[in-house]
């Protein structure tokens, strides 16, 4: 009897959210909404308007674009064409200071041709032609190796022969058959020299 009773009760309502997927006014979500509907265009006139704008702002990048191109493109141009003409032109100054050795050459070579030449005079224009040469040299980086008594050093010296001596210490440059060049520091020509040995050695 009882579970008839129980069966017989009328069910009570379920009580359900209306508000659910609503948006209260004042609320968050409502805020949002309003502040995306002020700033998306409500008109075509505010669409066309944005559009143009962007547009123009494409343009403008577009043009700095090619303006940029433009400029890095005469850049490697000026700069090919510098980097040739230092290599075609590198040598521009040295030959000029060369002019003047070249020059004195000539005028002492002029003057022996005279059989009444003097020869102390000639011989002083040698020897001023080959210091204005040396002078010449020195400003553009070359240096003289010019190694007589010094120990023989092989990365500055190329050895021809050897030769016995007992009044210096072996391995010494007594002869330099031909003076060596640096340039800058960088060998040019080693000097080519004859080295001393003991003198119990024998003579290669």
């Amino acid at each position: 009897m009882i579970n008839e009773q129980q069966t017989d009760k009328p069910e009570q309502p379920v009580e359900t959210d209306d508000t659910a997927g609503r948006v209260t006014p004042g609320s968050p979500d409502s805020q949002a909404s309003d502040q995306d509907q002020q700033e998306a265009p409500s008109s075509p006139a505010q669409m066309t308007a944005l559009l143009e704008d962007a547009r123009a702002k494409a343009d403008e990048h577009w043009d700095q674009l090619l303006r940029a191109r433009a400029e890095i493109e005469n850049l490697t141009r000026r700069h090919a064409r510098d980097l040739e003409n230092a290599h075609k032109f590198s040598l521009d100054g040295f030959v000029r200071e060369l002019l003047q050795v070249r020059d004195s050459l000539e005028l002492g070579h002029d003057a022996a041709q005279d059989g009444s030449a003097d020869v102390e005079k000639l011989r002083e224009g040698t020897e001023l032609t080959l210091k204005l040469l040396n002078d010449v040299m020195t400003r553009f980086g070359v240096e003289q190796i010019d190694p007589q008594g010094e120990p023989f050093n092989p990365e500055l010296h190329q050895a021809m022969t050897t030769q016995p001596r007992n009044d210096v210490p072996a391995n010494r440059v007594v002869t330099v058959v031909q003076k060596g060049y640096l340039l800058n520091g960088r060998l040019v020509r080693p000097a080519m020299v004859i080295v001393s040995q003991s003198g119990e050695g024998k003579q290669s």
